[in-house]
């Protein structure tokens, strides 16, 4: 017989571990649908965070979270960067899905062998002085650092949507998603666009890293099974679907969770997997696209 507590509790450390997926998905999204570059270093980008608020803490006492006042700028500068000179270089390829992904890849298999060269492939945990401590509803345990995380997770999802919703840039980023040559057409600018998209989705991916960091151990090679959930998260939620990025990553975190209590971790995949299967056979565009 199961415990409802432990079921319960399986849910909530779900819930929170897929606000996290829903950050790094939405981010992944948005250079997808806006742009049609699948960044394979987008995960990459998010274990670099992960470093900078692990040595900030560890060699000066900042806390993870104002670590967030210097990496996210720098990403973003970063993002412009590799925008300008590696993706703009691709765009009139045949097929610039396969040419990104390429692309991405080399530059994901580079990130990883400099933070390896940097700081070696063992595995680091962020320890603060509140990562003890624990809030309780009842007999339901919530970890202060892994509830700090989830906020920090929506706030950053909110700060997208507030981007493309509030702002000028971010409505052009909407048009050009839905219309490109409408878009250009009217005046906007493409090639900006595109960059500042690209330059949001890795400050996105930051955030997303230092939020991961606060829950689990990382270290460079671990980018490769973030990179993993953040195509099931995309592909459940449908590809562009900021909206939609968001609610799979909480559906994963908790089919996830309440796998974890019914069955044995290696079983977890399978169902994930399956899932992603069935969804593709019954609606291919994603759960949320129209």
């Amino acid at each position: 017989m199961f415990n409802p507590v432990v079921i319960l509790q399986s849910m909530v450390s779900g819930l929170l571990m897929g606000g996290i997926f829903a950050l790094f998905g939405v981010g992944f999204s948005l250079t997808w649908g806006v742009m049609k570059v699948i960044n394979i270093a987008h995960a990459a980008f998010g274990i670099l965070a992960s470093y900078i608020a692990y040595w900030g803490l560890t060699l000066y006492g900042v806390d993870p979270m104002l670590s967030l006042v210097l990496s996210l700028p720098l990403l973003f500068v970063t993002g412009l960067l590799v925008h300008r000179f590696l993706v703009q270089p691709i765009t009139r390829s045949r097929d610039m899905v396969v040419a990104s992904m390429v692309l991405t890849f080399g530059l994901a298999i580079v990130l990883e062998n400099l933070m390896v060269y940097a700081w070696s492939s063992d595995e680091r945990l962020i320890t603060t002085a509140y990562s003890s401590q624990a809030l309780f509803l009842g007999e339901i345990i919530i970890k202060v650092s892994n509830l700090l995380a989830f906020i920090l997770s929506w706030a950053g999802i909110a700060a997208i949507y507030l981007f493309l919703y509030r702002t000028r840039t971010g409505k052009a980023v909407r048009a050009t998603w839905q219309d490109p040559e409408g878009a250009a057409l009217q005046g906007i600018n493409l090639r900006r666009v595109s960059m500042v998209t690209f330059g949001v989705a890795i400050a996105s991916a930051g955030a997303g890293g230092v939020a991961m960091a606060y829950m689990y151990s990382f270290n460079p090679p671990a980018h490769n099974l973030w990179l993993i959930f953040l195509f099931l998260v995309v592909i459940v939620g449908g590809v562009g679907s900021i909206i939609g990025s968001a609610v799979a990553g909480l559906l994963i975190g908790l089919i996830s969770g309440l796998s974890g209590a019914f069955f044995p971790m290696e079983w977890i995949n399978v169902f994930l997997f399956g899932l992603l299967m069935v969804i593709l056979l019954i609606k291919p565009e994603g759960l949320f696209q129209k």
